[in-house]
């Protein structure tokens, strides 16, 4: 959906991870998305027919979704009707999404072609997320990691 729309996005955490081969799920999909004009009216555009609310907001708790609620914030936790989905304008240990994307590569996923961050970063970006979730699967990452360069 936001591939298909033009958006310029980087897919980091959880199912980046699920990507480069660990075992450990996601209920989410986090993404450091570009902040240039262009791209923030592609991306309340994509967005807009999917329902976006606050996550853990309370329900009827007024949002609009739109350009200038983009501008007006960084980060932004969703639900959708597709499912919960966390925008990025900075990430902690990677900055945003130019900074981001030299340590990232297109691949093909899901019958998309789409950005995402190489292993070595994914790494860094746990480690400064610092939460036990994110701390519990670098030894894993590493792994997979070593074996790679292994190979």
């Amino acid at each position: 959906m936001l591939g298909r729309a033009g958006v310029e996005f980087i897919v980091v955490g959880g199912v980046a991870g699920t990507l480069h081969g660990s075992a450990f799920t996601t209920l989410d999909l986090d993404v450091v998305y570009s902040r240039s004009r262009e791209n923030i009216q592609r991306l309340a555009s994509a967005l807009q027919q999917h329902q976006p609310y606050l996550r853990g907001a309370p329900a009827g708790l007024p949002f609009v979704w739109d350009v200038q609620t983009i501008r007006n914030g960084l980060n932004f936790t969703l639900t959708t009707d597709f499912g919960d989905l966390d925008l990025l304008g900075e990430v902690a240990g990677g900055g945003g999404y130019q900074d981001l994307f030299t340590h990232s590569q297109e691949v093909n996923g899901f019958g998309l072609r789409f950005r995402l961050v190489n292993l070595d970063k994914l790494i860094v970006l746990k480690r400064a997320a610092g939460r036990p979730k994110d701390l519990a699967v670098i030894a894993e990452l590493q792994q997979i990691l070593e074996r790679k360069r292994q190979s």
